[in-house]
């Protein structure tokens, strides 16, 4: 894992934010598919939930200065979708880091970071066909708590990053 990478993929501040610095405004998100579904086995595992749950998982692409940047898969449960959050259902085209990040109640969990094969699922889901990345992507995913309730975002990075983002990785003592 390069510097870059790593500052990319250990900031716990709002990538929506970062993005569009990098690109100096040239930022966008593509809806690719927002349905009710049942969450991979690994994400209803750190969501906690049942099973035979359903959740609404959305999932998009961000691009920074016209380039696919990142590709992300959000999972959210029923019960984070009431109240004031019911938002999150209808956000379509509009970034989740810009209302999550606007949220005094959310707090977010460590992130895991996990290096991605060509073969693996969020390889094949974030990887367009037209393009061809390197053997191994990187992603990281944590879960966002909005009023002590959970959603799961995971982040796959598509190289080449943007660079020169003005940001570092905060080290705390």
């Amino acid at each position: 894992m390069t510097d870059e990478m790593a500052c990319w993929l250990f900031d716990s501040e709002s990538l929506t934010k970062r993005l569009r610095q990098a690109g100096r405004g040239d930022f966008r998100v593509q809806l690719l598919k927002q349905q009710l579904e049942r969450p991979l086995l690994c994400e209803r595992r750190v969501l906690k939930m049942d099973d035979r749950a359903i959740a609404l998982v959305r999932q998009v692409h961000l691009y920074c200065a016209g380039e696919l940047t990142i590709y992300a898969r959000t999972v959210m449960p029923f019960t984070v979708l009431r109240g004031r959050s019911r938002a999150l259902a209808k956000l379509g085209g509009r970034p989740l880091g810009e209302m999550l990040f606007r949220d005094k109640s959310m707090r977010r969990s460590p992130m895991e970071i996990a290096r991605i094969e060509a073969g693996d699922l969020f390889y094949h889901w974030g990887v367009p066909d037209a393009q061809i990345a390197q053997g191994q992507i990187w992603g990281r995913r944590s879960v966002f708590r909005l009023g002590g309730k959970p959603l799961l975002v995971n982040e796959v990075f598509m190289p080449p990053l943007p660079k020169n983002t003005r940001f570092r990785i905060k080290h705390k003592d």
